[in-house]
């Protein structure tokens, strides 16, 4: 895991709440930056939202804001200083310079966190090429303040070892993993290509919504599987048989709103699972608030992906921890959605929609984990007959 100090650094959060964003949503935004500091290793101990029509351009909040935020960060020996929104370098550098912290980004922390949980020789190298892209422009400010600091998140990766001033390596260094990248993109579209006739499904969702658990329970495998954001980084793929019928089934990358442009093409081939899939299994944590959103943000990255038309099946995971607020019979207030109980869910859009089939399961404790796998098999067996017709003695009894 990333390294740290022996102490565990304090860091701070800071948001805006842009007009049309309701305030509780930020407060969500924040509650997930929150879960991403933590990953990294370090402890959000405090939050700052102002709200703004647009960021600053030089201190990304308002000019009182930035001096609250000084005052506390003098008197409460304050490590970091963490912006939920990519900032420029010109900001970073006057940010610093008034809060006398280190300072990230969303986009600096969810590279920490992907260096810290690469496990490959070939997610590192993607990590390390999004790491370089996100480093470039960045150069001046960056390379003397990590002469400076050593250790803590937000500093894993190439800034560790290379203190270089010149744009011209880092951008030798950029080509050259991206040389390094094609070669092995090249390797993993033959071993798609080697896997024979049979259908292929693809695990996909936003980040810790349990698709490794799931992964591990339909394969009967052991694929690491933890509670942090972005616990897999390598695609998995291992072959399933429901009933008489065998699949190929992939665990993919968690998706997450403001995923970097840079992260997002440095993992094409691993994404590549998604692209070249029969079938799509989405998973939704439905004991999470902002679990819709989370849809939408899925959806939008399939979207980008070019997969949003595959055929999907919705698996709302995480039953066994619902839980919804139980609103008074004589309450006269109109139903909110934490007034929704399961039963209620299950009447709304998610089980109505004809382009899709939906299941409620919790992969802990396997509740309606045989009625997905029903879906699995005839999802399945209506692809084989489709794309293999002639191949049909696998349905034989």
């Amino acid at each position: 895991m990333i390294e740290t100090r022996k102490e565990q650094e304090k860091a701070i959060l800071v948001g805006i709440i842009y007009p049309g964003q309701e305030e509780s949503d930020v407060f969500d935004y924040l509650e997930e930056l929150a879960f991403l500091t933590e990953t990294a290793g370090a402890d959000p101990v405090k939050r700052f939202i102002q709200k703004l029509d647009a960021p600053h351009p030089k201190t990304f909040i308002g000019t009182g804001k930035i001096e609250e935020i000084a005052s506390f960060v003098e008197a409460n020996q304050i490590d970091i200083a963490i912006f939920d929104d990519e900032l420029t370098p010109s900001q970073l550098r006057n940010i610093e310079k008034e809060l006398g912290c280190r300072i990230l980004d969303r986009t600096n922390l969810i590279l920490d966190i992907f260096a810290g949980r690469a496990r490959t020789s070939y997610a590192r190298t993607q990590v390390e090429l999004a790491q370089y892209q996100y480093l470039l422009p960045r150069l001046t400010r960056m390379w003397t303040h990590l002469e400076r600091q050593r250790g803590g998140i937000g500093l894993r990766g190439p800034g560790e070892t290379e203190i270089e001033t010149d744009r011209r390596i880092i951008r030798d260094k950029i080509s050259k993993l991206k040389e390094q990248l094609k070669k092995i993109d090249v390797q993993m579209a033959m071993q798609r290509k080697n896997r024979g006739r049979m259908v292929r499904v693809a695990l996909v969702g936003y980040t810790n919504v349990g698709k490794s658990t799931i992964m591990n329970l339909l394969s009967k495998s052991d694929v690491f599987a933890e509670n942090k954001l972005f616990a897999t980084l390598d695609t998995t793929v291992r072959k399933v048989v429901i009933g008489n019928l065998p699949f190929l089934l992939s665990d993919t990358v968690g998706f997450i709103r403001k995923l970097p442009h840079d992260l997002v093409e440095s993992f094409k081939s691993t994404l590549d699972e998604v692209r070249e899939s029969d079938l799509l299994v989405h998973i939704v944590d439905i004991s999470h608030s902002g679990f819709e959103e989370q849809i939408t943000v899925v959806n939008e990255t399939l979207n980008e992906l070019k997969s949003s038309d595959k055929p999907t099946v919705l698996v709302f995971n995480k039953i066994d921890t619902f839980s919804y607020i139980r609103k008074d019979d004589d309450d006269l207030t109109p139903v909110k959605k934490e007034n929704y109980s399961l039963e209620d869910f299950k009447k709304t859009w998610m089980s109505s929609d004809k382009n899709f089939r939906t299941v409620f399961i919790s992969a802990i404790t396997k509740e309606n984990v045989d009625e997905l796998k029903n879906i699995l098999y005839e999802e399945v067996k209506r692809i084989h007959v489709k794309k293999y017709p002639y191949n049909d003695f696998l349905f034989e009894s």
